[in-house]
């Protein structure tokens, strides 16, 4: 499991409109990730050559696939309620997210964020298996999730950013969560935990262990 110097992978809800959403911690960080990008070429017709000129048809769109392992046993709790459930509703139409063609609702928008890489998409599939079971209950304690993101921006991989920062000139806002440290917020916004200082001079922090939930940081440009 990740400790708290090392980064933490993030499920980051993009669409906010929802406001009793909310980020979802991967407890284990993922072994690998697998990105799949497909474009369509054309043959065209060439009946005198062995090997036809292709026409471009079109970029398809990059898929990102991750496995993902939570286990709950020590804590004798539904693994379901605890950590699976969240990512499912995920996939589940949001009356409050229109679609300008049809009016109708849609899933969010979602992140992928783990240290300097990030994906932005929707999730696609979800395939969940249940590998250790309460014996006295059968509540599932322990699940993997195979997950499908799609790709929804050009970019594929850049530095993670808060979903909350804003602001004028570059600079942005970090609400700090519980367990954030100075260290792990310079890490997540410019990729170099040791640049924590240029954060606590800005927000003239004198106890820079002591971090509030709610706190709003300004976050200088880099």
């Amino acid at each position: 499991m990740s400790g708290s110097g090392f980064a933490k992978a993030q499920i980051v809800r993009l669409d906010k409109q929802n406001k009793a959403c909310e980020n979802i911690d991967v407890r284990f960080n993922p072994k690998e990730l697998t990105f799949n990008k497909q474009n369509t070429w054309k043959p065209a017709k060439s009946p005198k050559a062995n090997a036809p000129a292709c026409d471009f048809g079109g970029g398809g769109p990059a898929t990102l696939k991750v496995q993902l392992f939570f286990d709950t046993y020590a804590e004798r709790k539904d693994v379901r309620k605890e950590y699976t459930d969240k990512i499912y509703q995920l996939t589940y139409v949001d009356a409050s997210l229109k679609e300008k063609k049809t009016d109708k609702g849609r899933p969010p928008t979602v992140r992928f964020q783990w240290g300097s890489i990030g994906f932005d998409g929707v999730i696609t599939t979800i395939a969940q298996r249940f590998t250790l079971f309460l014996p006295d209950s059968g509540i599932p304690v322990r699940a993997i999730l195979d997950v499908t993101f799609q790709q929804v921006k050009d970019e594929l991989f850049y530095p993670p950013q808060n979903p909350t920062s804003g602001g004028v000139g570059g600079e942005r806002i970090w609400t700090v969560k519980a367990g954030d440290t100075l260290a792990w917020i310079a890490f997540s916004e410019y990729n170099n935990a040791t640049e924590w200082r240029r954060i606590a001079d800005a927000n003239r922090l004198y106890n820079v262990r002591r971090l509030t939930p709610g706190m709003m940081l300004l976050i200088p440009n880099a």
